[in-house]
């Protein structure tokens, strides 16, 4: 048997090289968003880069990451740029993917500053501010509309047969009377597809202010254990109702998280913990 040889070399761009080929190194970065421990909250992969990637890479290693979203962001002078991907495409807004990238940003980058600005391709900036453990999403406030007559599909695929309240903005809104009917939701997620929205149930709480559920037809996550850009919505819509601006709220999936919520005019502030599980490197091979 005849010992083969390889001999890597590492250059000042990150790229490793062998045989002829490159492999350029990322980091990367699993969190748990929305929880203070591991296997709680939302998980979402984070990618910092030094200068952006096709799209069709970047699609590629969210597949390959195969969570519901990966954050990726490059430095700017102004702060970050920031962009999301599902396993499917591009997404214009997410919440625990942008808590989760802060996280990585305060605490293994060497960020000196209490607060970050990141530029999106879709909504604008986006800051978020850090307090000891808690990070503060600074988001767009949404709105959503009285639906006057909900499909009757969204209710069968629910498996309820009225709501307290149903509205529509970006996703469907089911307000129902109390904390349990969100719990014992066992819906027919699939029967959703054709309403052509994610839907998201809520209902006042009994520890927290109001507590919720979110469902995603379609998606390769069918429920998302926590969902920062859904509180866009609720988080106005509760304002109004319980006629107060600070709140607390919970979502309640199987992993569960707690939020900080906060009406500020025409913006949403969304707090959260977040904790890291995994840290490693990417490797992608070129010719």
């Amino acid at each position: 048997m005849v010992a083969q040889i390889v001999v890597f070399t590492q250059d000042e761009d990150n790229t490793t090289r062998t045989g002829g080929k490159t492999m350029q190194e990322i980091e990367f970065y699993l969190v748990d968003a929305f929880s203070d421990k591991s296997f709680g909250g939302n998980a979402a992969a984070v990618c910092p880069l030094e200068e952006w990637l096709p799209d069709e890479t970047l699609l590629k290693m969210a597949q390959q990451h195969n969570q519901s979203e990966t954050a990726f962001f490059v430095r700017t002078d102004e702060g970050f740029a920031l962009r999301w991907f599902t396993t499917q495409y591009e997404i214009n807004l997410c919440g625990h993917a942008t808590l989760a990238a802060s996280h990585v940003i305060f605490e293994y980058l060497d960020y000196p500053q209490t607060e970050i600005v990141f530029s999106t391709r879709f909504v604008g900036d986006l800051t978020v501010k850090r307090n000891g453990d808690w990070l503060t999403l600074d988001f767009p406030a949404w709105e959503s509309e009285t639906v006057k007559n909900p499909p009757a599909l969204l209710f069968s695929a629910l498996g309820i047969s009225s709501a307290k309240e149903v509205r529509a903005g970006r996703d469907y809104m089911v307000v129902l009377d109390n904390q349990q009917q969100v719990e014992s939701l066992a819906p027919d997620i699939a029967a959703m597809v054709p309403l052509e929205k994610m839907v998201c149930v809520t209902a006042p709480g009994d520890e927290y202010d109001f507590v919720s559920r979110f469902f995603c037809p379609g998606e390769g996550v069918p429920e998302d254990p926590v969902t920062g850009s859904t509180h866009s919505m609720l988080i106005p819509y509760w304002s109004e109702k319980l006629g107060k601006t600070q709140m607390t709220a919970r979502q309640m999936s199987a992993r569960g998280g707690d939020l900080r919520c906060e009406l500020h005019g025409d913006r949403v502030l969304i707090g959260g913990q977040a904790t890291l599980y995994l840290k490693g490197k990417i490797f992608l091979r070129q010719s």
